[in-house]
């Protein structure tokens, strides 16, 4: 398969650097499988000779004018965490080539893949258009309220939707390219991950940190502040609105709008991020977190855990 990666000004070192080795790998171990698959030729591709990372180092890389035939093009992450910086360099004349390469490469219905903040690239050429597609799970509001069109998945860690591949945080590069490797033989994927010691993540939620996408909203960002004051006690959403001064309809429909999910859910979030927290930093049992966290009976919390992080109340206590 030919792969162009498309680099630019302010791409993430570590998101590049991730793609090309996992696929770099996967070429130097496909000879151990009895049927291996045909090899990936890898190219980066810019719109200048050179470029410079978002650290600052220098990328050498051929016309870009060159991925009409390339069967996959893949767009690292760009190096931006603050969301209004980021979507103003997405939408900016200075990715103007780039958005502009997507929508011609995904006008052939060639795949396209990015991960991280590269998929708000790929929105904004349009090619996520009523597509599922997930990103890195702090900007998930942003990326909502931005790109309404997008089904986003903010839970998944790879999604792929009629040739467009998309994935999670930073490091979910690696899941990107192992994904691309995957697409041509499982057993391959397996392998390249076995070796560089990759373990399976299908989703982001366990990485989620509540507190940092109520910061999205005032009023979310209230109502967490109400939340975690009374995790203890059984509370009802209806008390919640009364305490922060809406109807409990506005506090419903902005939790969903900002945050896709319902403030029994949130709640049930921050519950569970406490009880993860004080499973592995105390010796209380399980029954004594249970109560601190609101719930009555451990059995409770424990299949919490379970379905949020996908851990045991043990292997929890031995991180």
């Amino acid at each position: 398969m030919d792969v162009s990666v498309l680099v630019y000004d302010g791409v993430f070192d570590s998101g590049l650097c991730a793609a090309l080795d996992v696929l770099d790998a996967a070429n130097a171990m496909r000879g151990e499988l009895p049927q291996p698959p045909p090899a990936w030729n890898v190219r980066t591709v810019a719109f200048t000779p050179q470029v410079r990372t978002g650290a600052g180092h220098l990328v050498a890389a051929e016309p870009a004018g060159t991925v009409e035939g390339t069967e996959l093009l893949l767009v690292p992450a760009l190096a931006e965490r603050r969301p209004e910086a980021l979507l103003e360099r997405v939408g900016g004349t200075g990715l103007a080539e780039v958005r502009d390469l997507l929508a011609e490469h995904r006008g052939r219905d060639a795949p396209v893949a990015s991960a991280c903040t590269g998929t708000f690239l790929l929105a904004e050429s349009g090619v996520l258009d009523g597509r599922r597609a997930t990103t890195t799970w702090w900007l998930a509001p942003v990326f909502r309220r931005r790109y309404p069109k997008v089904v986003l998945d903010e839970s998944s860690m790879v999604t792929a939707t009629r040739g467009v591949t998309t994935a999670g945080a930073a490091f979910g590069h690696v899941d990107l390219a192992l994904a691309v490797v995957r697409t041509a033989s499982p057993a391959l994927a397996d392998l390249v991950a076995r070796y560089l010691v990759v373990d399976e993540r299908p989703s982001q939620s366990a990485y989620t940190i509540p507190s940092a996408l109520a910061q999205n909203d005032p009023l979310i960002a209230a109502f967490e502040h109400w939340a975690r004051r009374h995790l203890d006690t059984p509370n009802s959403m209806a008390e919640a609105a009364r305490a922060l001064g809406v109807s409990e309809r506005t506090l419903q429909r902005t939790v969903r709008r900002v945050l896709n999910t319902t403030p029994v859910r949130f709640v049930q979030d921050l519950r569970v991020e406490q009880a993860t927290h004080l499973l592995r930093t105390t010796d209380l049992s399980l029954e004594t977190i249970a109560r601190k966290v609101g719930y009555e009976h451990a059995a409770t919390l424990r299949a919490l855990l379970r379905a949020r992080t996908g851990a045991t109340t043990a292997s929890l206590r031995t991180r």
